[in-house]
């Protein structure tokens, strides 16, 4: 009897299976199966998502195009930002992103939408400072990292709006670091750091993120020739922002030392190519390749090689090309003098010193 009850019970549970197998209906899935396991590694990526995606901003930008046939037309643009500071609303993003943008809106993680203002921009570093008023309770903002201790191979972040798609996370590592690109404003960018995390159109503007979440650069630009991810994209060292962000708020603009000369590589080193009128270096004597001439039937310039200076030290340092110039003077402290080795002709020419000031442009 016993034997009985135990087939009789068996039969009850298995034959509707048979009979559903036959008819096609899925098997029901086991509602107890735990998920997989997580690494430490995309442990601390889940987290770092988790806590800090809403700090990524979806920016839209309005701006005015001129049709031939139509006139004036609006034109929409997007990108992303990061909040770094949540009490007074403060973000920061790319200036191609906002670039002659005649009205910016600004999209929290909470769907909501904001008017932003504009606060400042620096094109030479390609980034702008933007400010939503009475920003709401509850927004969160990723802490500053110090760039200069990255290095190659370290794994980072990337959140941002690519195509559209808010708040898109890709990870990669830092592929190189002080890479020089030309940005979309014409100003040769250095100093940038290369990573292999996916960047596309939407991304600029988005923050680049340490493993522990830290703020590390501002996803800038990418090298594609099809215009999409191709594995080589480029963001703004954080300690560049952080250098400027202070004179970005307070004035609106970054003012640089200007010397108020054209330089030009030569095999001997950078020589004076053209001069400012009134400039810093025209007034401390400084003379170039092409010289102004001013006649009673002719005027123009002259080429003077032979009586041109060729920058040979600047505070005791040798050069050998312009681009060291300018990053000498950039480095320098704008309210000081430099003081020049000026070789005329040539390294063989005759030698003086002269202290020229940077004009602050």
């Amino acid at each position: 009897m016993k034997r009985l009850t135990i087939l009789f019970v068996a039969a009850v549970l298995v034959v509707p299976l048979i009979f559903a197998v036959f008819r096609g209906e899925p098997a029901r899935a086991r509602t107890d199966v735990e998920l997989a396991p997580r690494t430490d590694d995309e442990a601390r990526i889940i987290e770092v998502y988790k806590r800090l995606n809403e700090s990524v901003v979806f920016i839209t930008t309005i701006s005015l195009t001129y049709d031939l046939f139509s006139g004036l037309q609006p034109q929409e643009g997007t990108g992303s930002g990061v909040i770094i500071d949540p009490l007074r609303g403060i973000i920061l993003t790319n200036y191609h992103v906002i670039e002659n943008a005649k009205q910016v809106e600004v999209t929290l993680g909470s769907g909501s939408a904001h008017a932003a203002k504009l606060v400042g921009v620096d094109p030479d570093s390609d980034i702008a400072v933007l400010r939503i008023q009475q920003p709401p309770g509850g927004l969160v903002a990723p802490q500053f990292a110090d760039s200069s201790k990255l290095e190659v191979g370290q794994r980072v972040l990337a959140i941002g709006n690519p195509f559209g798609l808010n708040r898109t996370l890709t990870t990669g590592i830092i592929s190189s670091l002080n890479r020089s690109i030309r940005g979309s404003a014409g100003a040769l960018m250095k100093g940038l750091i290369q990573t292999d995390a996916a960047i596309n159109v939407g991304n600029s503007g988005g923050p680049l993120l340490d493993t522990a979440g830290r703020l590390i650069g501002i996803n800038t630009a990418i090298l594609s020739r099809s215009g999409d991810s191709a594995g080589i994209g480029f963001a703004v060292p954080i300690n560049t922002v952080k250098r400027i962000l202070p004179e970005l708020i307070a004035t609106g603009k970054v003012l640089r030392p200007d010397m108020g000369w054209v330089l030009v590589d030569t095999d001997q080193g950078p020589m004076v190519n053209q001069i400012l009128a009134g400039g810093s270096a025209d007034e401390a004597g400084v003379r170039p390749i092409l010289r102004r001439v001013e006649g009673v039937f002719l005027s123009g310039f002259i080429r003077d090689v032979d009586n041109a200076d060729l920058i040979f030290r600047i505070d005791g340092k040798r050069v050998y090309t312009k681009e060291e110039v300018d990053d000498l003077i950039a480095a320098h402290d704008p309210g000081q003098a430099l003081l020049l080795e000026l070789h005329r002709g040539g390294v063989k020419g005759k030698a003086r010193s002269v202290e020229v000031k940077p004009m602050l442009r």
